[in-house]
């Protein structure tokens, strides 16, 4: 209780300081916007994509694992074969819904312009179409071209 009251004393003691010392007079260019000295340009509204929403939640599940994984290893032998099962189920589902969102194309940040393209570069099962360096070697060897 003490504790909070000398909070509550320092935080009041510090906006009354602020409110008696600072202006009160409110001017045009305090309230003209700008960053680093630069008229901004455009709406400060804009969408971001969900890419980066996904990658910041993924980057918080596995680091969570990461917490879990080292509480695991500093109890493992109180926590015996028990343990052990359940620290594997644990990665297990996590590896799953990494595949998952592997197939599904979560974590494939091209467009749909550039998905296609690659498509159209990709044969069948996913091999490229374009010859290897070695390939190209044979051919020219037999045809007497230059690669």
């Amino acid at each position: 209780m003490i504790y909070f009251g000398l909070v509550m004393l320092v935080v009041i003691t510090m906006l009354g300081i602020s409110w008696f010392l600072g202006q009160r007079k409110s001017r045009p260019a305090k309230n003209y916007p700008y960053e680093s000295g630069i008229v901004s340009v455009g709406s400060a509204h804009f969408r971001i994509s969900v890419h980066f929403y996904i990658t910041a939640i993924l980057f918080i599940i596995f680091d969570l694992e990461v917490v879990f994984l080292f509480a695991w290893a500093v109890a493992v032998r109180e926590n015996g074969w028990a343990g052990f099962i359940e620290i594997s189920v644990f990665i297990t589902i996590l590896t799953a819904a990494l595949v998952y969102l592997w197939r599904i194309g979560a974590l494939d940040w091209r467009t749909q312009t550039q998905r296609r393209q690659l498509r159209a570069v990709r044969g069948t099962g996913g091999v490229t179409n374009i010859p290897s360096p070695d390939t190209l070697v044979k051919q020219s060897a037999v045809t007497g071209e230059r690669p």
